[in-house]
Parts: structure tokens; C-alpha cells; sequence
């Protein structure tokens, strides 16, 4: 792995850290990772793009040490949205400016995809496609797929989702990414959920997918687009063993796509797909840039 630069990007309602690998003269690539997960996600596909010509920058989600909590306590995903605008804004990102994400970054790169007012020339979307794209699951796949999100239920609860958290991450990994090896990835996780406050911040994200009336004016904008469909140019990719959302729920997906728009399933992959298949999310980048 090529040692990452350290960035701290000020944005309007926090300072965010954020690793970056290439030229800064680079094509800029903002790289969005998810839960539980750190900008550590993106350090094999970091260094691999950098190799061909591009500027790859991966903050650490508000809330996510070394990044702030932000000032206004949202975390919910138009805020996320915010970010992502934000970044590109402080590195100054240009108009040829590409947005991957995975997990939460892929629900946020999916919704801004999907916005008018979007800096971002194209996105690639790991492991959530879509929201309002989904096809219309067969009843065997709805019944296991709700096994599977048993956690977001969890997490609806207050208090216990935050105290629990390091004790139920291993486990969440192991069944996402069945026998790939997250010692690594454990290890920056619990770093950057260090302390009571930013393990709540964490699991905020998923209480505002209930309470939607309490997201601050501000990113009221964003939110019209967030389960959006992209319309500029668009990769998806998803693991063949994703055990976090299984994969034959995106069965059907191309033909809801726009013209254009490829779907992926990545073999050798659960969820956690930049880890285990960094190679496969470079190829849909460089596919991604000679398109937009």
C-alpha cells in the first residue's frame, strides 16, 4: 500500500480529515465509504488509481475520527449529500470530477447522481444501488432479505445500538464479507468510533431514515433526490456474496437504469467489495472516466 496523504478539508459545518493518494493536479476522484467502515476502505483502490493519472480523495464521513462532529448534530443522508458537494468544492474538483461511494457513500453518490445541482460528472455505486431503481424482489428474496437487515431495526432503538457497537462489528463484517479478513479494517473502524459521541454518530444515519421531519433546513434540498435514480453517467457493482444485501435483489436493476448505466456482480466479493476486489472498482472508475 502507497502511504496516503493527510488532508483537512474545511467545510461549512466541520473540519474533515480525509486520506488522498496521486498528483493533486490529478482527475479528481472523491471516494465515500460506509458503515462500519473508515476512508482506510479505499487504500488498495487508492494507490491503483493514483498509478493511472488520478487525484483519489476519501474523507472520513462527519463524525468518523479524525473528521469533526459536526456543528448541527445531522447525520442523516442529504447531510452526507452536503459533504460530498462540500469536498469537492475544497479541493477545488473541477467539472471532470468522478464520486464513488459504498455502503452509506453509495446511497450518497446514488443521490447525488440523481441531483440537478450535483459538481460531480459521474458516479460509481457499491453494494446499494439505487433505492428507487430497486426491482420488485420475489417473495423468497423480501423474507431473506429482511433476515439479513434485522440491524437496521437494531438500530432504531436508543442507546443500546451505540454501547453495543464494537461488540457487534466483527460480526456484521464476518456475515457482509464471509471469509475475508477484516483484522485490519477492525482495528481503523474502532479508531474512528473512539468515543460514546461518534459511535452515536454512527448510528444517527440509520435513525433518519425514520424521522425524515427532523432534518435541518439546510439540506432540505438535497433530501428531494436521495432514494433518486443517477441520470449522468453511472457504474454499479455489487459482491456475488454480499450477506449484508443479497444480491439477487438487483436482478433486473440494468433495465432501470438509464441507457448507458452498467451493473456489475463482482465474483470473489461479499459486501465489502474495495477491500476484497480493488481491482474491479478501478476498472469501473477508468470505464466510468473514458465515458463523462
Amino acid at each position: 500500500m502507497t502511504d496516503p496523504e493527510r488532508l483537512t478539508l474545511e467545510l461549512p459545518t466541520h473540519r474533515a480529515a480525509a486520506l488522498a493518494w496521486g498528483d493533486p493536479g490529478g482527475r479528481p476522484v472523491v471516494a465515500l465509504h460506509g458503515f462500519p467502515d473508515t476512508a482506510w476502505a479505499w487504500r488498495h483502490v487508492g494507490p491503483l488509481l493514483a498509478a493511472e493519472g488520478f487525484r483519489v480523495v476519501a474523507p472520513f464521513t462527519r463524525g468518523y475520527a479524525p473528521s469533526d462532529l459536526p456543528a448541527d448534530g445531522c447525520y442523516d443522508v442529504p447531510a452526507l449529500m452536503a459533504d460530498a458537494v462540500a469536498v469537492h468544492a475544497a479541493i477545488d474538483g473541477g467539472s471532470d470530477a468522478l464520486l464513488v461511494g459504498h455502503d452509506w457513500g453509495a446511497i450518497t453518490a446514488n443521490g447525488l447522481g440523481a441531483h440537478p445541482d450535483s459538481p460531480y460528472a459521474g458516479v460509481v455505486a457499491i453494494a446499494v444501488p439505487p433505492l428507487g431503481a430497486l426491482p420488485t424482489p420475489r417473495p423468497r428474496s423480501l423474507l431473506r432479505q429482511a433476515r439479513r437487515s434485522r440491524y437496521i431495526g437494531f438500530h432504531q432503538l436508543p442507546v443500546l445500538p451505540e454501547r453495543t457497537l464494537h461488540r457487534r462489528v466483527p460480526g456484521l463484517w464476518a456475515r457482509w464479507s464471509p471469509g475475508f479478513d477484516a483484522t485490519e479494517d477492525l482495528g481503523h473502524v474502532r479508531a474512528a468510533l473512539d468515543t460514546p459521541a461518534r459511535q452515536r454518530a454512527a448510528i444517527e444515519t440509520y435513525r433518519g431514515l425514520t424521522r425524515p421531519w427532523r432534518l435541518p433546513a439546510a439540506y432540505r434540498s438535497w433530501a428531494r433526490t436521495w432514494t433518486g435514480t443517477p441520470v449522468g453517467p453511472y457504474r454499479y457493482l455489487h459482491g456475488v456474496d454480499d450477506g449484508c444485501m443479497g444480491p439477487d435483489l438487483v436482478v433486473g436493476l440494468p433495465d432501470r437504469l438509464p441507457a448507458g448505466a452498467a451493473v456489475e456482480l463482482v465474483e470473489g466479493a461479499g459486501h465489502f467489495v474495495p477491500q476484497e476486489r480493488p481491482d474491479a472498482v478501478v476498472d469501473a472508475v477508468l470505464a466510468l472516466g473514458a465515458a463523462g
